[in-house]
């Protein structure tokens, strides 16, 4: 195997282009193939390096090249100058700009204005003009914007500590709570993910400025100007807000409060920078995955605890010990939930909770949660949880900690502790939000997706494609992110003032797909590798296990999302490099036919006498080669297929036999179907598109890629351009089984014989009832003879001379009418029927003709 791939490398050297690039692959392949025969650990060692160089020397020679792409959207790996172009595009959000973190803020930065104008004069403090919008409960309680001096409430001590001691403390008893604020996400994350901020990670240090490192908190700013380094849009970002806060006239607190200190300052400013970037206090919502995942920049998982393949012992085995080296976030997300269950529970429907504890003593696998809710109903015990000691809301209750004392400690009744199994029946989602600094490798690729137009969405050809390699295998995480715009606000704003048209204010679905394909795109689903939830969150996670340099191919699938055009950003983790790359086109020429089924020409399956009814297409081969040919829809609710058929390029106007099909899509899938045929001969083929049930309307796409130039063509539907010639219509009964009529041509003509059942409004048969003139169960075949007896010929026949029901159009194949041939022999057109049991059934036909035909009168024979 060895000596193999070293041919393969040497072809590599001495091919141009794609040829070169494919030889380089098969060379990796091959010694990765040889390393793992069993040989001892050096002369593996040296084939893995092998293997390693061939890798090396395939990226340099995808670098060389772009992949033809003709008709796609799906978006190339982006040069620095469009991906610099993108983190730009996402600066701007609600007419704020929030540039790229490109350094950390200097002292003088933090005494300029927000707009770079000189620094502060004495009193005279930093403003933002930013309008921060609030909901209608939110201004009925708004006084006004307040600076901490105005807001602070001091008791009779606070002469003997400093405005800083109080308001910039990082004590970890902390009980962070939200009142009239629509946050609740927010706050369960601050809440969640306390420790993290101010303990071993002390990730605050590096996010909040200005920072005093020497006493590990936050620093007042004399200027009133603070700026908070946040993670959206595509990177780390600027964010710079002054310290107004919003105060109330009643009494009821519009921010973050600490029930503990509620001078406690900033983590209301930590919140005013996100509220900042996602639009202002009256904050339509969001998860705490996604929170955290731009608060602190940890990836963000969301785990659905209401599948029916979910794991709870696997769920805890992964968050137990990372949960106490405080390397993940742990929270909590209902879904909609009954009055009855909010009452005998005290859970709140949609609504995120933190997780400040997690603990195992007794064997029993206990979480404590804490409703973000100041003035939240107590939460009851649910299952076999541990009930909790309830507080009021200005109690002093211990904040938690990892210790398992809390087990026996009495907590507010904002906290209880749920079992795991009760924590996966009452909750919707559990959102864990993990240390980037797991990893050791991080890559982060931003593109643009224009969304396809809407007969693609059944498939995958025009989605965002990647290849991926881990060349010493292990895991890889994958996170797809869908950077903040201002329209999506105003959707979900709308979503929420009229809940009456969700589906017409929805923000969409997001999934990540991976197939084993070799680094290839893929056109459709179903033998994807992994297919992750489709999620209305801008971020979802996919957690692959690699194996060493196997190249795979990753998807980004949509459903349903609202606007033309998105930017993203796929940031992939891993503890070694990857080769990473777009996915590239199997073949190199691609054509795309726009079609439809309408009531003309949906057809059915191979099965109706409509059949030939359907769209087709000419395929014309000239040179011998693989053939990828993909039907897409635009609707997912009817299932369709392509045939390709041996049929010159002509209408199929007859049922298929196994032995006319050059290649098929198999079953009938719903919404796209693929048929790839590896190497096709030249000639010329009809391609068939077809709905299962006859009647179904719908717009599609035929995509048509190949390694050769081939020529798609419309086949021409049957009457197109032909004179249709309406025949006397036919009583056949029981002393009549087989009638004729003649047929004549003054010139040499091409025709084609369809008969069906008439509506028949004949005349009632003489002396039978009309009560008894039913429509016969008789089966029917459709002859072209030429000549009469002994000696005739049959120009075509039905069904493959099968006798067949006439409640669905009958159709001969195409004939030759010869005016000499005719005029000597004669030519009939022959009806013949099996089981007519009435005298009733009346047939209808119609001649399809290149020129005038005329027909004789009906005769029984």
């Amino acid at each position: 195997m060895e000596k193999q791939a070293r041919a393969e490398a040497i072809l590599a050297t001495k091919s141009d282009g794609r040829n070169a690039l494919e030889h380089a692959i098969k060379a990796a392949e091959l010694y990765m193939k040889a390393a793992e025969r069993g040989l001892d650990k050096v002369d593996a060692a040296r084939l893995r390096q092998k293997c390693q160089e061939q890798i090396v020397y395939a990226e340099k020679l995808k670098a060389r090249f772009a992949p033809a792409a003709h008709g796609a959207q799906a978006p190339a790996v982006l040069p620095a100058s469009k991906a610099s172009d993108i983190l730009i595009q996402g600066s701007k959000l609600h007419k704020c700009e929030f540039p790229p973190w490109n350094q950390d803020p200097t002292s003088i930065d933090l005494e300029r204005n927000l707009d770079n104008s000189p620094e502060f004069i004495g009193d005279v403090m930093i403003r933002d003009d930013t309008v921060f919008t609030l909901s209608p409960a939110q201004l009925e309680n708004f006084a006004a914007w307040a600076r901490p001096d105005e807001l602070v409430k001091t008791g009779p001590d606070f002469p003997q500590q400093s405005h800083e001691d109080v308001m910039m403390q990082t004590s970890e008893d902390s009980d962070l709570v939200q009142d009239i604020t629509t946050d609740c996400s927010v706050v369960a994350s601050l809440s969640a993910a306390y420790n993290v901020l101010v303990g071993k990670h002390a990730v605050l240090s590096s996010i909040f400025y200005p920072f005093d490192h020497t006493k590990g908190r936050p620093r007042l700013s004399a200027s009133g100007k603070y700026i908070i380094k946040l993670n959206f849009n595509g990177c780390a970002r600027r964010v710079t807000i002054d310290d107004r806060l919003p105060s109330s006239r009643t009494g009821r607190a519009l921010f973050v409060v600490d029930r503990h200190n509620p001078c406690l300052l900033w983590p209301a400013l930590l919140e005013k920078a996100y509220l900042k970037v996602r639009g202002g206090y009256d904050f339509p919502g969001s998860n705490s995955g996604t929170d955290l995942w731009v608060l602190i920049g940890w990836i963000p998982e969301q785990i659905f605890l209401q599948r029916e393949d979910v794991d709870i012992d696997h769920i805890w085995t992964r968050i137990e010990s990372a949960y106490q080296s405080r390397d993940v976030v742990i929270t909590l997300g209902t879904g909609r939930i009954s009055a009855d269950e909010e009452q005998v529970m005290g859970l709140i429907g949609e609504h995120d909770y933190a997780v400040e504890a997690i603990d195992s003593t007794g064997g029993v696998k206990r979480l404590l949660i804490k409703n973000p809710w100041c003035d939240g109903p107590i939460m009851t015990t649910m299952g076999r949880s541990v009930p909790q000691v309830s507080c009021s809301t200005s109690s002093s209750c211990n904040a938690p900690s990892s210790d398992p004392g809390l087990l026996d400690r009495p907590g507010a009744g904002s906290r209880i502790w749920v079992g795991i199994e009760d924590v996966a029946q009452h909750f919707d989602s559990m959102y864990l939000n993990w240390n980037p600094s797991l990893f050791t490798h991080r890559r982060d690729h931003h593109f643009s997706w224009t969304i396809p137009r809407s007969v693609y969405k059944t498939s995958l050809s025009q989605n965002p494609q990647f290849s991926i390699m881990e060349p010493n295998g292990g895991t890889i995480w994958i996170l797809v992110s869908r950077h903040f715009v201002d329209t999506e606000l105003e959707i979900a704003r709308s979503r929420q003032d009229s809940m009456s048209s969700p589906a017409a204010c929805r923000l969409g679905y997001m999934s990540i797909l991976v197939f084993e394909n070799s680094g290839r795109k893929v056109q459709i689903s179903g033998r994807e590798l992994y297919r992750g939830p489709y999620v209305d969150s801008p971020q979802t996670l996919a957690r692959l296990d690699t194996e060493p340099g196997q190249y795979y191919t990753i998807v980004i699938d949509q459903h349903e999302l609202p606007l033309p055009q998105y930017s993203f950003t796929m940031s992939l983790f891993s503890n070694s490099p990857l080769v990473f790359s777009e996915a590239t086109e199997t073949m190199s020429h691609i054509s795309e036919h726009d079609g439809a089924w309408t009531r003309r020409t949906a057809g059915g399956h191979s099965s109706c006498a409509t059949f030939f009814q359907n769209p087709q297409y000419s395929l014309t081969m000239t040179r011998a080669g693989p053939v990828s040919i993909l039907l897409s829809a635009d609707t997912n609710t009817m299932h369709v297929h392509v045939d390709v058929v041996w049929a010159r390029g002509e209408r199929v106007a007859a049922l298929l036999r196994v032995k006319d099909l050059a290649a098929s899509s198999g079953e009938y899938r719903r919404g796209c179907a693929e048929v790839t045929i590896p190497v096709l001969e030249p000639g010329i083929y009809t391609i068939v598109c077809s709905t299962f049930e006859a009647g179904q309307l719908a717009r599609f796409v035929l995509r048509v890629a190949s390694m050769t130039p081939v020529r798609v063509a419309p086949v021409p539907a049957a009457e197109a351009g032909r004179l249709v010639t309406s025949i006397p219509q036919v009583r056949l009964a029981e002393d009549a089984m087989r009638c004729r009529a003649s047929l004549h041509a003054s010139w040499l003509t091409k025709a084609s014989v369809t008969v069906q059942t008439a509506s028949a409004n004949l005349p009632p048969a003489a002396g039978i009832p009309k009560s008894r003139q039913l429509p016969s169960a008789a089966m029917v075949r459709l002859s072209i003879l030429l000549g009469w007896g002994p000696e005739q010929v049959a120009l075509a026949v039905s069904g493959e001379t099968e006798f067949q029901d006439p409640s669905v159009p009958i159709r001969t194949p195409q004939f030759d009418m010869e005016p000499q041939r005719i005029q000597s022999l004669g030519c009939w057109i022959l009806i013949e029927s099996m089981g007519c049991t009435h005298p009733g059934l009346v047939l209808k036909a119609d001649i399809l003709s290149d020129s005038p035909v005329r027909v004789g009168e009906w005769e029984s024979v």
